[in-house]
C-alpha cells in the first residue's frame, strides 16, 4: 500500500524554513558587500562604519548595559519614532536610549532630531553571528521595532536574551500579508515572541493575528501626532515671487513626470514656481540636469541665502539640496505631490503637507500608507494621479479655485486633528512595561 504523504508539523516547517533562510543569508553575503559598494558610489556615507552592520558596536555604547533600543531603518521611521523616544526619555529619566538605522539618511535624521540625547549606530544585518555580537555588547533591556521590521534572527535572539520586543506603529498591507503567508511557518514563532504588536489600524491587526501574533493593540498611526521641528534653516522666511506647488520626497523617474506637468502648467501660469525635493539629496545634481534639459530656469535652495530675499519669478524650479526642510517647505505651496507613489516605493508621508492645510496628490502605489491616505481621500482633500496630465489637471483646478483649495486644506488639517493620540497610547504602554 502506498504511504500517504503528510506535511511536516508546523514546528518542523518553521525549522526547515529557518535553516533555508539562514542558508540564503550566507549565500547572499557577497551580494551585500557588492550592494554596499554600489550604493557608496552615489552616497559615500555607505563606505563608513561598515563594521556596525556586522555587529561591531562602538566602545562607548558597549560600556553601558540595559539600554532601550529603537530600530527605525531609515529617515521616515526615524521621524515617526523621535517624539516617542523624547516622551519616553521624560518618563524614564536616567535610562540610556539606543537608536539604530540601516541608511545614512536615517542616521542623519537621528543626529538632527535627537542629537547626543541618544546613542546611535547602524543595526546589524540579520546574520545570527552578527546579531549575537551586537547583543553581547549592547545588552538591551527592550527592543522597539518601527512599522514592519521583522527580522527573524534579530527578534529571536533579542527575546531569548530576556529583552522585551515590541513592534510599534505596525503596518501590513494586503500585498505584504500575502507574501508573509507563504512563509508563515518562519514568521509565526517570530510574531509569538513579540510582547506586543501595536498596530496602526484594525485591518493590520487582523492580518498580524492571521499570521500568528497573539498580542495586538490598535492605536492609530503615531505619524498623525507629528509636530514641526525648529526651523533651523530659516525656511519660514523663504519668500517666493509667484504661486508655487511642491513635489516632496520624489524618486528617480518621478521627477520627469512632475517636470512634464510643470512645463504644461507654466503655459497657463507663466510665473508658477515648483519646489522640487528629491528624497535623497545625493541625487540633486541629476535632478538639476533633468530640470535644465527642459529649459526651465533652476536654482538649488542652498544658494538662496538669505532666504527672505524674494525668489524672482524668472526662477521656475527650486531644487531642495538640504535634508530635513521638507516639513517646513510644504507651507510655501498651494498644492503638494508626495513622492514614492509613482514607483514601487509604496508612498511617503502625506501628513507633513496636511499639517499646513495643503491639498495632496499621490500616485496609485501607496501600499505603505494606504490607511493614512484613505482618511484624506474620504475627506475629499487627496487626489490620486497617475501621470503628468493628471498632476497638471489637479494643480490647475486648485489654482483656479481658491475657495476649493482652502476648503480642501482645512479638511486635511481636520483629518490630522481627528487622528491624533496614538503617540500617547504607545508611550503609556512602553513606559508601563519598562518601569
Amino acid at each position: 500500500m502506498q504511504a500517504e504523504f503528510r506535511s511536516p508539523p508546523p514546528d518542523w516547517q518553521g525549522r526547515i524554513l529557518s535553516l533555508l533562510y539562514n542558508l540564503l543569508l550566507t549565500l547572499i553575503l557577497p551580494w551585500l558587500w557588492l550592494r554596499l559598494f554600489v550604493k557608496s558610489v552615489r552616497e559615500p556615507a555607505y563606505r563608513q562604519r561598515i563594521g556596525e552592520r556586522f555587529g561591531l558596536v562602538p566602545d562607548a555604547l558597549a560600556a553601558h548595559g540595559g539600554c532601550i533600543w529603537f530600530h527605525t531603518v531609515s529617515a521616515g521611521e526615524t521621524v515617526a519614532a523621535a517624539p516617542v523616544i523624547q516622551a519616553l526619555r521624560e518618563r524614564l529619566p536616567g535610562r540610556m536610549f539606543l537608536v539604530t538605522t540601516m541608511t545614512p539618511a536615517g542616521s542623519a535624521r537621528v543626529q538632527e532630531l535627537l542629537g547626543d540625547t541618544v546613542a546611535h549606530c547602524y543595526a546589524p544585518y540579520d546574520y545570527a553571528w552578527a546579531v549575537r555580537r551586537f547583543l553581547r555588547r549592547a545588552n538591551p533591556r527592550a527592543l522597539v521595532l518601527m512599522e514592519t521590521e521583522l527580522w527573524p534572527n534579530l527578534v529571536r535572539l533579542t527575546a531569548a536574551g530576556g529583552a522585551g520586543v515590541f513592534l510599534v506603529n505596525a503596518r501590513l498591507s494586503e500585498a505584504s500579508f500575502r507574501g508573509y503567508r507563504h512563509v508563515a511557518a518562519l514568521f509565526r514563532p517570530v510574531l509569538q515572541q513579540l510582547d506586543q504588536v501595536v498596530c496602526q489600524y484594525e485591518d493590520t491587526a487582523s492580518r498580524f493575528r492571521a499570521l500568528g501574533a497573539t498580542r495586538t493593540l490598535v492605536t492609530g498611526s503615531v505619524k498623525f501626532d507629528a509636530e514641526l521641528t525648529a526651523d533651523r534653516y530659516g525656511v519660514n522666511s523663504l519668500a517666493l515671487g509667484a504661486p508655487a506647488w511642491i513635489a516632496g520626497s520624489t524618486h528617480d523617474g518621478e521627477e520627469s513626470v512632475v517636470l512634464d506637468a510643470h512645463v504644461a502648467l507654466r503655459q497657463r501660469f507663466p510665473e508658477l514656481q515648483l519646489i522640487l525635493a528629491p528624497r535623497h539629496t545625493s541625487r540633486v545634481a541629476a535632478v538639476v540636469a533633468e530640470v535644465e534639459s527642459r529649459g526651465l530656469p533652476v536654482v538649488v535652495l542652498s544658494v538662496l541665502r538669505p532666504l527672505d530675499e524674494c525668489v524672482g519669478t524668472d526662477v521656475a524650479v527650486i531644487v531642495v539640496d538640504v535634508m530635513g526642510l521638507l516639513p517646513h517647505l510644504y507651507a510655501k505651496a498651494h498644492v503638494a505631490f508626495v513622492g514614492g507613489s509613482l514607483d514601487d516605493t509604496g508612498g511617503h508621508n502625506p501628513i507633513e503637507a496636511a499639517l499646513h492645510g495643503v491639498p495632496i496628490m499621490m500616485g496609485p502605489k501607496r501600499f505603505k500608507i494606504e490607511e493614512i491616505w484613505r482618511r484624506f481621500a474620504d475627506a475629499g482633500c487627496a487626489h490620486e494621479v497617475s501621470d503628468a496630465q493628471d498632476i497638471a489637471a489637479v494643480v490647475l483646478g486648485l489654482l483656479e479655485d481658491p475657495a476649493r483649495r482652502t476648503s480642501e486644506g482645512e479638511a486635511a488639517k481636520q483629518v490630522v486633528a481627528r487622528n491624533r493620540g496614538a503617540r500617547a497610547a504607545v508611550v503609556d504602554m512602553l513606559a508601563e512595561w519598562l518601569a
